[in-house]
């Protein structure tokens, strides 16, 4: 399933449907981070990063209205050459719609999605952006409901649901986002 999509396509489709530059960075840091996991954890890298980098596709289509996103994004996925389990991740990531996250990749990318959020809003008050932020840094902040507060503390902490702990989730997500740190202007 995962030979027939391809990166460039599925880029050029967000390019296309996105014009936010933030939301296009967002994408790419959710990406790298699934990368990071299915790499950490045995599994189809191609498969768990290109669903990261399309899972917010729809964001501008829908106008921001949550109670749709995601449906086109899977349909989007779905006509780019996704497989179902891909396109069953893009859809059970907005709890909006009720659909239970059953597989890995489902629970990776909903714990992911609001961790490059988190990682973003921590680097952005950092002088050295992402080259100097740390796992005890962003833990810090993570306690701190105020900073970042659109970030869903408990959707990142459900890492523990693919066998991850918090901090070595976060850490992991740091190395991830340090590694295209240029492309995200961190």
């Amino acid at each position: 399933m995962t030979q027939q999509l391809n990166r460039d396509e599925i880029l050029d489709s967000i390019h296309g449907n996105v014009q936010e530059k933030n939301t296009i960075k967002h994408m790419l840091a959710t990406e790298v981070i699934m990368r990071a996991l299915a790499r950490k954890l045995g599994e189809d890298e191609e498969e768990w990063g290109i669903t990261g980098l399309i899972h917010d596709i729809d964001m501008e289509l829908v106008e921001g209205d949550m109670s749709s996103h995601s449906r086109l994004s899977a349909d989007i996925a779905q006509e780019l050459g996704a497989g179902k389990t891909m396109v069953h991740a893009v859809l059970s990531h907005n709890e909006a719609h009720g659909v239970p996250r059953e597989t890995k990749l489902d629970k990776a990318l909903f714990c992911a999605d609001p961790l490059s959020g988190l990682i973003t809003a921590a680097a952005l008050v950092r002088p050295d952006k992402l080259s100097g932020l740390t796992t005890k840094s962003v833990m810090k902040r993570f306690r701190e409901k105020s900073f970042a507060a659109g970030v869903n503390r408990e959707q990142v902490a459900q890492c523990q649901e693919i066998g991850l702990e918090l901090e070595e989730f976060i850490s992991l997500g740091i190395e991830a986002m340090q590694g295209i740190a240029p492309e995200l202007e961190l």
